[in-house]
C-alpha cells in the first residue's frame, strides 16, 4: 500500500498544531517569567504579553476553526527547548543584577521563534487561498514584533548597563 503524498496542506496543519502547543507553554513561561523579574517595566512586559498570547490562543483557535478541525496541539519541542533555557537562567542567575537581562534575552528568544512561525504560517495561509487565516496571522505577527521591539528597548535603556 502507497504512503499518500504529503501536501502544504499537511505541512500547514503539522506546524499549527505546534504553534498552538507552543502558545500554551508560553503562557506559563510568562507567568513565571513575570514573577521572577526584580524591573517593575519587565513583569509589566512579560504580563502584558501574556495577554495578548491569550488572544493569539483564540485566534489559532479560529484558524483550526477554518480548517474544520478541532484545536490540536502536537509537543513544540523548540519551544520546550527555549522554555527550559529560561529556567536554567532563573536558576542559575537568581539574586543577581543580570537576571532580567538574562530574562529578556531568553523571552526575545521565544519571540524570535513565534515571529518565523507565523510568518511562515501567514505565507502558506496565503498560498492555499486562506484569506482569513492570514489576516488572523498578521494581527498575531504585528504583535509578536512590537513585544521584540518592545524588549530592545528595555534592554538598551537599562537591564544590559544593570547587569554589566
Amino acid at each position: 500500500m502507497a504512503t499518500k503524498e504529503k501536501t502544504l496542506d499537511d505541512l500547514f496543519l503539522e506546524t499549527l498544531k505546534d504553534i498552538y502547543h507552543a502558545e500554551k507553554q508560553i503562557l506559563r513561561g510568562l507567568t513565571k517569567m513575570a514573577k521572577a523579574t526584580k524591573t517593575p517595566e519587565l513583569a509589566q512586559a512579560f504580563e502584558t504579553h501574556r495577554d495578548e498570547t491569550d488572544g493569539q490562543v483564540q485566534r489559532l483557535e479560529q484558524v483550526f476553526e477554518i480548517l474544520g478541525k478541532r484545536p490540536q496541539a502536537k509537543p513544540c519541542e523548540a519551544i520546550q527547548g527555549l522554555i527550559a533555557e529560561a529556567a536554567e537562567v532563573m536558576d542559575e542567575f537568581k539574586g543577581t543584577n543580570a537576571l532580567d537581562a538574562g530574562l529578556l534575552s531568553a523571552a526575545q528568544a521565544v519571540e524570535h521563534y513565534e515571529i518565523s512561525r507565523y510568518g511562515t504560517l501567514k505565507a502558506w495561509a496565503g498560498q492555499l487561498g486562506m484569506k482569513d487565516a492570514v489576516d488572523l496571522f498578521d494581527q498575531t505577527l504585528k504583535e509578536e514584533k512590537k513585544t521584540d521591539q518592545l524588549l530592545n528597548q528595555l534592554a538598551e535603556r537599562s537591564l544590559n548597563k544593570k547587569a554589566a
